[in-house]
C-alpha cells in the first residue's frame, strides 16, 4: 500500500501501443478520474465550454501525430485500456492552451552536488487538486532511453529524467501563444528521448508549438535552460559557476524585451534573487542535498515565497507547492515531496 507521503509508482515497457496499454491498466482509476475532472478545474480560472475545449483537443491530435506518431500511438493504447477516448486524453495535454498557466515555479540546475553529480530541481507550484492524479511513472520504451517522470496520469511526459543523463523541470514563461500546435508535453517527451543538449534543442525546435515554456535541464553537457517561444528556442548556459537558475520571466538577452508586455508572475524577480542568494551560500565547490532541500523550503516573502502556500493573491491564491523535486540522473534517482517541502519529507525514488 502506498504511503500518503509517497506517490504511486508504476513501471511499463515495450512498444508504444503496449506502453500505453500498461499505463491504462496500471493507472486506470487515475487516468479516468483526471479525464473526468480536468475541464472542471480549468474552469476555476477560465470559462470555456466542453465543446470549445474538445475542438482544441481534437485539432491537436494531428499536430501531435505529425510531430511524434509513436507518442500518439502510446496514447491510443492508454485510451483503450482505461476506456476513455483519445480526444479525452488529448484534452489533458492541451489544458495549458486553454488558459493562462500562471504556475509560479522556481527551478535551478547545478553541475555538481555531493554524492549525486549533476542535478536539476524545482518547486512545482500549481493547483493542489492535481495531487490525487499524480504518480511516479517509469517507461522503458523499445529502442529508446528509459525515462522516469513525476506526472499526472494520462500525460505523455512531464518533469523527470532519462537513462541518458538528461533531466528536466518545467516552468511557465509569459510570452505570445496560439490556440493550436504541438502540445507542450510532447516536446517534453521529445527531450526525454534525447541524449544530448543539442538533441534536446532539436526536439523542441522541430515542433510547431502552441505555447511558450521554460525548460530547466541537466544534460551530459552541463546545466542549461531553454526559454521556448512559439518561434524560437533560446539557450541559457552557466557562466562557469556550474549553476543556472530561473523563475517566471525571460532572462536571455534576445528575449528580455518580452517581460515588459506581461505582468510578473507571483514575484518572479524576488524569487529569482532569493534562490540565487540561497545557492550562493555553499561553503565549498559542491552543493549538498541538504542545502538544496533547505533552499526549496524557504519562506522569505511568505506567502509568495519559494515554498508557496495558499493566500489571497488573485487569481491563483489557492495554488501552492504541490511537490518539490530534486532530480539526479547520474544517480538514477530523484527526491520528491508529496506536498509543501517545509512540512513533508523528501522521499527517495529510483528509476523503476
Amino acid at each position: 500500500m502506498t504511503s500518503m507521503q509517497r506517490y504511486t509508482e508504476l513501471t511499463v515497457s515495450g512498444a508504444p501501443r503496449e506502453l500505453g496499454r500498461q499505463i491504462g491498466e496500471g493507472a486506470r482509476d487515475l487516468v479516468r478520474g483526471f479525464c473526468e475532472m480536468a475541464l472542471q478545474q480549468v474552469n476555476r480560472t477560465l470559462r470555456i465550454s466542453r465543446a470549445s475545449a474538445m475542438s482544441v483537443a481534437e485539432a491537436s491530435i494531428k499536430y501531435a501525430a505529425d510531430y511524434a506518431p509513436d507518442m500518439v500511438e502510446e496514447l491510443r493504447g492508454t485510451a483503450e485500456a482505461a476506456d476513455v477516448s483519445l480526444a479525452d486524453l488529448m484534452l489533458l495535454q492541451v489544458r495549458n492552451q486553454l488558459q493562462a498557466d500562471d504556475a509560479g515555479c522556481t527551478s535551478f540546475s547545478l553541475e555538481s552536488v555531493a554524492g549525486l553529480g549533476r542535478v536539476v530541481a524545482q518547486n512545482w507550484d500549481n493547483d493542489p487538486f492535481l495531487d490525487q492524479f499524480t504518480l511516479v511513472l517509469t517507461r522503458r520504451p523499445t529502442g529508446k532511453p528509459a525515462l522516469t517522470t513525476v506526472t499526472q496520469a494520462g500525460l505523455i511526459a512531464y518533469i523527470g529524467f532519462n537513462s541518458a543523463g538528461i533531466g528536466i523541470c518545467l516552468n511557465t514563461l509569459p510570452a505570445p501563444s496560439r490556440k493550436f500546435g504541438v502540445p507542450h508535453y510532447f516536446t517534453a517527451r521529445g527531450i526525454l528521448e534525447a541524449d544530448t543538449l543539442d538533441g534536446a534543442v532539436t526536439a523542441v525546435s522541430r515542433a510547431e508549438r502552441a505555447i511558450p515554456a521554460n525548460i530547466m535541464m541537466t544534460t551530459p553537457q552541463g546545466p542549461a535552460n531553454l526559454e521556448v517561444t512559439i518561434d524560437n528556442v533560446y539557450v541559457l548556459r552557466d557562466a562557469g559557476e556550474g549553476i543556472v537558475t530561473h523563475t517566471n520571466h525571460a532572462r536571455h538577452p534576445e528575449l528580455v524585451a518580452v517581460n515588459s508586455k506581461y505582468p510578473e508572475l507571483i514575484q518572479s524577480r524576488p524569487r529569482l534573487a532569493r534562490i540565487d542568494q540561497l545557492l550562493s551560500m555553499s561553503s565549498g565547490s559542491e552543493w549538498t542535498l541538504q542545502q538544496l532541500q533547505s533552499a526549496l523550503r524557504d519562506h522569505e516573502n511568505h506567502p509568495q515565497s519559494i515554498c508557496r502556500h495558499p493566500n489571497n493573491f488573485p487569481p491563483h491564491g489557492f495554488w501552492e507547492t504541490v511537490f518539490s523535486v530534486i532530480i539526479a540522473p547520474q544517480a538514477g534517482a530523484m527526491y520528491l515531496t508529496r506536498g509543501t517541502p517545509c512540512d513533508r519529507p523528501f522521499e527517495y525514488y529510483r528509476m523503476g
